[in-house]
């Protein structure tokens, strides 16, 4: 959420920045909101203060006609004050509500562009394999291995799930504990084990509602919603608190299952198992001081590329132009993996600085030294990484010509020792 000042000061400007973005938000109707709440604000004052000091005045006086028609004064004053306070009520609620469709605002360093396609690629590492064969996409690979089922997936969920088995389970599982312990022993993060099932008021808080609502699975009878990303528990688990500067910065890790109502369409790019309603993700999340928070930005986005290097397999980071931001995030990074049988640049890691955006949405804040007024803090998240796309690199860049898969020798510890999947196992 934007502070409500920096729209009141210059509405025209974030109009500008919204426009950056390739959307619209309902400025000027804030910008009303906001003007009728303060005159009602006003107003309210002018009359509890008539009231208080008719109140005194009855208090000093003696019973008689005059103290009683005083009395009967403020039953009249009484009535406008409460209908000022619901309609102060109904203002704030129509206020906050249009203020949760306002996206975030870009940072001056972001590049201004339509849309992905613009997005400026920042670097490149690593080298692509060269095969003395045809490789073979995930989709093809998976099931001849007989690590990777679709039919039953279907059978059991219905379109876009699919099983994996064997070795390809132990594979994801291996690849999820190596990086969870890579994140806590090398990177300082703390590990969380969030819910995956979080009530709305954190949807809310995290930025997914009301923009994302139509993408979210949801328990309606106990208004519950399945997170489609550890970043959602994570934002709230020091919702309404006042944090210690000393304690900052806190760095989380968290592994959990996500959930998405994705609309797809029919064609390549949901072939296969990049895209899914469910799959897993290891998530990296801080909460800074304003002031660190880009430094933790380019952290985050360094431990990413950690794991990537230590797969050592071929990655990008590139920067999103204001087109292609998405709606919380002010600053923002893709880490993408190389898939040669898929042919393509693969998004494991989307690494986003939100600034104050989600900690005015939960309340979170900090103080920085005792007696001082409490400021928000900022909040950062980065995958670190996704599956399964982690998974299909792995597969495609580490295929042998006979059919078989190496396992990547960081992996192998966390996989009993295994060396190699194939067929006959």
């Amino acid at each position: 959420m934007l502070d409500i000042q920096l729209i009141r000061q210059d509405p025209e400007a974030v109009k500008e920045a919204i426009a950056s973005l390739g959307t619209e938000a309902p400025i000027d109707e804030i910008v009303s909101l906001d003007l009728g709440r303060r005159e009602i604000l006003q107003e309210l004052e002018s009359l509890r203060q008539e009231r208080n000091e008719t109140s005194e005045r009855i208090g000093r006086m003696e019973a008689g006609e005059e103290r009683q028609t005083l009395i009967d004064s403020t039953s009249g004053l009484n009535e406008r004050i409460k209908q000022l306070e619901a309609d102060l009520r109904e203002n704030e609620e129509a206020l906050k509500r249009a203020m949760y469709e306002v996206p975030n605002l870009p940072d001056p360093s972001v590049p201004v562009g339509a849309d992905e396609s613009e997005n400026v690629v920042l670097r490149e590492e690593g080298k692509p394999r060269e095969f003395g064969f045809e490789p073979l996409p995930h989709w093809d690979l998976g099931p001849r291995l007989g690590i990777l089922d679709f039919e039953r997936g279907v059978k059991l969920s219905g379109s876009r799930f699919y099983v994996l088995k064997g070795a390809g389970a132990k594979l994801q599982r291996a690849l999820i504990q190596w990086m969870l312990d890579l994140h806590v022993a090398e990177h300082g993060y703390t590990e969380i084990y969030p819910p995956a099932i979080v009530k709305e008021q954190c949807m809310w808080g995290a930025g997914q509602l009301p923009k994302f609502a139509d993408n979210i699975y949801r328990d309606a009878e106990d208004d519950l919603w399945l997170i489609g990303t550890a970043e959602i528990p994570l934002t709230n688990l020091h919702r309404d608190e006042i944090l210690d500067a000393e304690d900052l910065p806190l760095s989380y890790v968290a592994h959990t299952p996500c959930f998405r109502r994705e609309k797809f369409s029919g064609g390549r790019d949901v072939r296969g198992i990049k895209r899914g309603h469910q799959f897993d993700k290891v998530e990296m999340y801080k909460l800074t001081t304003p002031e660190d928070s880009y430094g933790a930005l380019e952290q985050i986005v360094e431990h990413a590329s950690a794991v990537c290097r230590a797969l050592e397999i071929p990655y990008r980071v590139v920067q999103m132009v204001t087109g292609d931001l998405g709606f919380t995030a002010a600053k923002k990074y893709d880490l993408e993996i190389w898939a040669p049988g898929s042919d393509e640049w693969l998004e494991v890691s989307s690494v986003s600085n939100t600034e104050a955006f989600q900690a005015r949405r939960t309340d979170i804040r900090f103080r920085r030294e005792k007696g001082a007024k409490p400021e928000y803090v900022h909040t950062l998240n980065g995958s670190g990484l996704a599956l399964p796309r982690t998974m299909i690199a792995v597969l495609e860049n580490y295929q042998q010509e006979d059919g078989s898969v190496k396992v990547p020798e960081v992996l192998r510890p966390w996989m009993g020792g295994l060396e190699r999947v194939s067929a006959a196992m």
